[in-house]
């Protein structure tokens, strides 16, 4: 399974609406972890390709570094964060809304099945370190394979896009115990992603995101959305009443998940106001 902790708003858009809702990495605290990701391949690139007398070569692709590493917009990855730990006190704290939210209990295969072209299904990298990275090998054999670097710019662009969707599931080793995954929507590498973007406006500002069709998704695999969902967990500090959700559930046509809820064993306190 693959755990969702969330308050009780965004539960209602995902059970209710079909609709899980994808943010910018931007906006999220990760922004800066994503933009360390990307740093850290191309300074390892840089760095070996010195290393290895490709004094030239590293000149030019540090510029096609520094090019890109610009369009940072344009690469924007949009994300629905999942851990593997169940009914987790740290993941109730700062996801769940204090443990006064839901945690959704999603099947990993099934959505795994629901992936494709722009949409993926990522376990979160956690290192510091980037020089051993999968990638920064095949930045390196692309460029010093080439008898000229212009001859070999289409693959290193398709090497960056892979980057830029990597980067979105990309986290300090310090958050390793969360055991994450991401759904990812990367937009910028398919021309013929078919979500359109929404916008969620507030007094202070415009936030851009996608929102994923689950019935669709589902549908296109022969399943319904209540075969995706395993369990739903109560927070532990949540004061939701059992069969009021129940009741939430049957009308929404989801009474199969009605016995599917259970009420959250964690010890988390209520916040000392």
């Amino acid at each position: 399974m693959l755990y969702h902790y969330t308050d009780f708003a965004a539960f209602d858009g995902i059970i209710r609406n079909a609709e899980l809702r994808l943010n910018n990495i931007l906006n999220m605290n990760d922004a800066a972890e994503m933009r360390l990701f990307m740093n850290g391949i191309c300074s390892a690139v840089l760095e070996k390709l010195s290393q290895s007398g490709e004094a030239e070569k590293s000149r030019r692709a540090e510029a096609f570094f520094k090019k890109e590493l610009t369009k940072e917009f344009h690469y924007s990855a949009y994300a629905a964060c999942f851990s593997k730990y169940r009914d987790d006190a740290a993941q109730w704290d700062r996801y769940g809304h204090s443990g006064q939210g839901v945690c959704i209990a999603f099947h990993e295969d099934l959505m795994q099945k629901m992936t494709g072209g722009a949409v993926s299904l990522q376990e979160v990298y956690y290192q510091a370190d980037m020089h051993g990275h999968p990638l920064v090998d095949e930045f390196c054999r692309q460029i010093t394979g080439a008898k000229k670097f212009s001859e070999v710019l289409p693959m290193l662009q398709k090497l960056m896009n892979n980057a830029w969707v990597q980067s979105a599931a990309f986290k300090h080793p310090s958050f390793a115990s969360e055991r994450e995954f991401r759904l990812v929507v990367s937009p910028f590498i398919s021309n013929e992603f078919a979500v359109e973007p929404k916008y969620h406006v507030s007094m202070e500002r415009i936030k851009k995101y996608y929102s994923l069709d689950l019935n669709r998704m589902c549908g296109r695999l022969g399943m319904h959305l209540s075969d995706l969902v395993g369990e739903i967990i109560i927070g532990p500090t949540s004061p939701q009443s059992l069969p009021i959700l129940q009741d939430f559930l049957d009308d929404c046509g989801l009474n199969i998940l009605r016995d599917r809820i259970s009420m959250s064993s964690c010890p988390l306190r209520n916040p000392i106001s």
